[in-house]
C-alpha cells in the first residue's frame, strides 16, 4: 500500500485563502495605536533592533498571512548574501563510544533556527531485530538502519520537520533535529558490542548523548523540547521522554519544558489472527519479539514502569501499559487500523478480498485501540488504514471531527502553556480526538490508498468491496447513489 494526499483539503485551503478572513471586530476595526519605537538591547551589548509584533489582526486568516510572509521572504532572497538552506546537516557524535549496531559512530541531523527557543528532536522508526540471525539478515538488507557508514551529509525535513509554514504551520521555525535509527532496539538499548551478540544496542544512550551535545548548540536556552518519533521511534518517545526530562533537570536546566509526541508507536500485545513460527519481527507475535529482544538488547525501560512490571519489563513497550507511568506531557497520534499492527497480527490486506473472520478481527482491533486510548488526555486517532503520519507531506490534510492534526497539536501546546499560567483552556480547541466510525477508511480525509501492484488509486467503494462489503449492491437495494451511501456510512448513520 502506498499513500498520496487528498486534494480536497488543499482546495478548501485555497478557497479560504482567496476569500480572506475578517479582522477582529468586523469590517470596521478600531484604529490601532502606533507601535512604540524600536528598542536596543544595550544591556547585553547587542545592537540588534527589537520590534514588538502584533498578530491580533490576522489571527483568523493566518494561512493568507503566512503566504504573504513567504512571498516577502522570497522577494528579498536575491538581496541576501547568504544562501537560504532548509536542509538539516549531519553531525556524528563526538563521543565515539556511543555507536550504531556495527560500531560506527551514531549521530544526528541539525538545522538551527537562531532566535527560536523551541526544539524538536525526532526519532526515526524502522522495526527491530531480536537475535543474531535476524540481525545479520537486517544488516545485509537494511544496513543504513544499523550503520552510519553510508548516511548522506544532509536531510530535508518534511511534515512536522519542514521549515515551510504552509506544510508545518506551528513548528516550522523550531530548531530541527533528526536522529537516524541505527540501534534496532526500539530506542531502548544501553549495551556495547559483545562477541556473543555481535552488535551494540545503544538506542537509549544515543538519545541522551545527542541531548548532551545539543546543550552546547543552543538547547541550554530552550523553552520547549518536543521529543517526537514515528513507529519504533514513536515507541521510543514513550520509553525515553522522562529520561530526557530527568537528564536536563540533572544538568540544572529546569526551565526546559520536555514534551513527547508519539506517532504510530502505540502497539497492542493482542493475540494474532493466526499464529506462525517466530522467525523475524514481522512474523512473530508482538509480545514474543519484545520478550526476546529486551534480553538481547539489554533494554532499559522507564523506572516507574519497571517497578510496576518487575520481572516482566517487556510490558513497558506497549503504549497503554507504559503511559500511566509517564510524568511528561505526551500527545499520542495513532491510526485506529495501523498497518504495522495488522502485519504482526498476520492480517494480509492484499490479493483476495478479506474473509468475514478477518473483517471481524479488523473491526475488533479498532475497538480495542479505542478502549486503550480513552484515558489519554491528548490524542489524535483517525479511523484509517495507514502507518506513520507526522513527517508525511499530507499530514495537514487528515482531520478528526473537523480538526486537523497540526491544529490539535497547536491546541495542546496552548493548553499546556495556559495550565502553567493558571488560565482556562481555550474554547473550540480540542486535544482529545478519536474517530467513532467503525471500519478502516470510513473517515473521508484518510490518505489515498493505492494498489501496491498497479500503483493506481483505490476509491472508497473499491476499498470497501475488497474488504468484503459490496457498496454498489447495497446502494442499488436502497435505491440510492453509492457515493451518498458512502457518506452515510462514514458519518456513522
Amino acid at each position: 500500500l502506498d499513500y498520496a494526499p487528498s486534494p480536497a483539503p488543499l482546495l478548501r485551503l485555497a478557497a479560504r485563502t482567496l476569500t480572506g478572513g475578517k479582522f477582529r471586530g468586523g469590517r470596521n476595526p478600531q484604529p490601532r495605536r502606533p507601535p512604540p519605537p524600536p528598542t536596543y538591547r544595550a544591556d547585553r551589548g547587542d545592537t540588534t533592533e527589537s520590534f514588538p509584533l502584533d498578530f491580533t489582526a490576522v489571527e483568523e486568516n493566518m494561512d493568507n498571512f503566512m503566504t504573504q510572509v513567504k512571498n516577502l521572504a522570497q522577494s528579498l532572497y536575491p538581496c541576501s548574501a547568504q544562501r537560504l538552506d532548509h536542509d538539516m546537516k549531519l553531525n556524528l557524535l563526538e563521543n565515539t563510544s556511543v555507536t550504531c549496531n556495527d560500531g560506527s559512530p551514531a549521530g544526528y541531523y541539525l538545522k538551527e533556527s537562531r532566535g527560536s527557543r523551541r526544539w524538536l528532536i525526532f526519532l526515526e522508526g524502522g522495526w527491530y531485530c531480536f537475535n543474531k540471525e535476524n540481525c545479520d539478515n537486517r544488516y545485509d538488507t537494511m544496513r543504513t538502519l544499523m550503520s552510519s557508514s553510508n548516511w548522506p551529509q544532509t536531510k530535508t525535513g518534511t511534515g512536522i520537520l519542514s521549515p515551510l509554514p504552509e506544510e508545518n504551520p506551528h513548528w516550522w521555525n523550531a530548531n530541527m533535529v533528526y536522529i537516524p535509527y541505527c540501534s534496532s532496539d526500539v530506542w531502548s538499548g544501553a549495551t556495547a558490542k559483545t562477541e556473543q551478540s555481535g552488535y551494540a544496542f545503544m538506542g537509549s544512550l544515543i538519545i541522551q548523548e545527542v541531548v548532551k551535545e545539543l546543550l552546547n548548540k543552543g538547547l541550554d536556552s530552550a523553552k520547549v523540547l518536543l521529543l517526537a518519533g514515528s513507529s519504533a521511534g514513536g515507541t521510543g518517545v514513550l520509553l525515553n521522554v522522562d529520561h530526557v526530562a530527568e537528564l536536563l533537570e540533572g544538568q540544572g536546566h529546569t526551565g526546559i519544558q520536555v514534551r513527547g509526541l508519539s506517532d504510530s508507536g502505540w502497539f497492542l500485545d493482542n493475540k494474532q489472527y493466526h499464529s506462525t513460527d517466530c522467525l523475524d519481527a514481522v512474523s512473530c507475535a508482538p509480545t514474543e519479539t519484545i520478550k526476546r529482544g529486551i534480553k538481547y538488547w539489554g533494554g532499559v525501560v522507564p523506572e516507574r514502569c519497571r517497578q510496576t512490571h518487575e520481572g516482566q519489563e517487556w510490558n513497558c513497550f506497549f503504549g497503554y501499559r507504559v503511559f500511566p507511568s509517564i510524568k511528561s506531557p505526551v500527545f499520542v497520534v495513532q491510526w485506529l487500523f495501523d498497518e504495522a499492527q495488522l502485519t504482526v497480527d498476520n492480517i494480509q490486506l492484499t490479493g483476495q478480498p478479506v474473509q468475514e473472520s478477518q473483517w471481524r478481527y479488523i473491526q475488533n482491533l479498532g475497538i480495542e485501540l479505542r478502549n486503550t486510548l480513552k484515558d489519554v488526555p491528548a490524542m489524535f486517532a483517525p479511523a484509517c488504514l495507514s502507518h506513520e503520519v507526522i513527517t508525511r507531506n499530507y499530514w495537514t490534510d487528515i482531520q478528526v471531527k473537523g480538526t486537523s492534526l497540526p491544529r490539535a497539536l497547536y491546541c495542546w501546546d496552548r493548553s499546556l502553556n495556559d495550565n502553567r499560567n493558571n488560565k482556562a483552556p481555550p474554547k473550540g480547541c480540542p486535544v482529545h480526538l478519536i474517530d467513532s466510525c467503525p471500519w478502516p477508511h470510513c473517515n473521508p480525509t484518510c490518505p489515498t490508498i493505492r494498489n501496491q501492484f498497479t500503483g493506481q488509486e483505490i476509491d472508497g467503494v473499491q476499498f470497501l468491496k475488497h474488504m468484503g462489503f459490496d457498496v454498489q449492491k447495497m446502494a442499488q437495494q436502497q435505491g440510492m447513489d453509492p457515493s451518498k451511501l458512502l457518506g452515510m456510512l462514514s458519518s456513522g448513520s
